[in-house]
């Protein structure tokens, strides 16, 4: 037997607070028809003020831990692009509120490319004997660096939490995560980025320089490039076509770009996992909720062949090969 890190269980948090299509257009004066044909989305759950992404961090991971509370966790990742603050790193909070003080715990990032880059390293800490057990849990909360008055970013986010509990097994069996491809591009770090906040430049005069900025032609461009060469970098290693892809689950980012990976991917759209309209897009979140969104769908079977893919700022973007986990826990709200 060849030891795998395999996916026990998964857990989701959404906010209470909904915000359609139709609330949002009214705000920005442009028309409900045309954001669901840009983006294919209907709806963004928002948090409340003083709601942080930790707070949607803990209530995700208590849902994956409770699917297996037999399972010892001595590791908490916390892929985010939106920390509670800049120091400290939201994972040790999210740790000590699930009871687990004292495990190793720190944050990802890597934006909306942070739960595949989660999964390469809960992968390798497991794989090495590092860890027993991994908890990994994507996290963001856009919606509080996003400038409600542009029509053109303001439609594309929610906030949201997903978590997994991943620890050791057989390489082979339902659930393990095998072949990743990772990579970056540091070039184009000015695609999707956030002006101030940051060392280079902490504060600004200029009031829309706290909010997320995208070059969206070129992120498209580029999201659909690298996506594809590393979906097929994954295929090759695994010594498989796309043919023998069951569930294609890509970075919620924007309908066309999941359609478009899909086509150049030559993976049938029936195959391709679509939970933008009921979320948005909810950067490291998005894979986790879009896996539970497939479980609760009905329609994968233990065993059955996944691609994960995503891209987000940096840039950065990545692929993993999983199997379908068989009798795992899915707890969420």
């Amino acid at each position: 037997m060849t030891k795998g890190a395999v996916i026990r269980s998964i857990g989701t948090h959404l906010p209470s607070n909904k915000l359609t299509n139709e609330q949002l257009c009214e705000k920005l004066g442009v028309d409900t028809e045309w954001v669901l044909r840009r983006t294919g989305i209907r709806q963004r759950f928002i948090v409340d003020e003083g709601e942080s992404t930790s707070d949607l961090a803990i209530q995700a991971g208590r849902k994956a831990l409770a699917g297996r509370p037999d399972l010892h966790v001595d590791t908490v990742l916390v892929a985010t692009a939106t920390p509670d603050r800049k120091i400290p790193g939201c994972a040790p909070r999210v740790a000590s509120e699930l009871m687990l003080s004292g495990v190793a715990a720190f944050d990802i990032s890597a934006v909306c490319s942070g739960f595949v880059y989660g999964l390469a390293m809960a992968r390798a800490l497991i794989v090495s004997g590092q860890s027993e057990g991994v908890l990994l849990i994507g996290a963001d909360t856009f919606s509080t660096v996003v400038d409600f008055g542009d029509s053109k970013v303001a439609p594309l986010f929610g906030d949201g939490a997903g978590a997994v509990v991943l620890s050791a097994g057989d390489s082979d069996e339902p659930g393990a995560v095998s072949e990743l491809e990772l990579g970056s591009d540091g070039a184009q770090c000015d695609l999707i980025m956030i002006p101030s906040g940051g060392s280079s430049l902490p504060t600004s005069d200029e009031p829309s320089d706290r909010y997320l900025k995208l070059e969206g032609r070129a992120v498209f461009q580029s999201a659909v490039r690298k996506m594809t060469e590393a979906c097929r970098a994954v295929l090759y290693a695994r010594g498989v076509s796309a043919d023998s892809v069951d569930w294609l689950v890509g970075h919620q980012a924007n309908i066309r770009i999941l359609r478009s990976l899909a086509a150049s991917l030559g993976i049938p759209d029936e195959k391709a996992v679509v939970d933008i309209h009921r979320v948005g897009n909810t950067s490291a979140a998005s894979i986790p909720l879009a896996l539970a969104a497939l479980h609760d769908s009905g329609r994968a079977k233990p065993g059955d062949d996944v691609l994960l893919t995503a891209f987000g700022g940096g840039v950065t973007w990545g692929a993993a090969w999983m199997t379908w986990p068989q009798n795992f826990a899915c707890n969420h709200g």
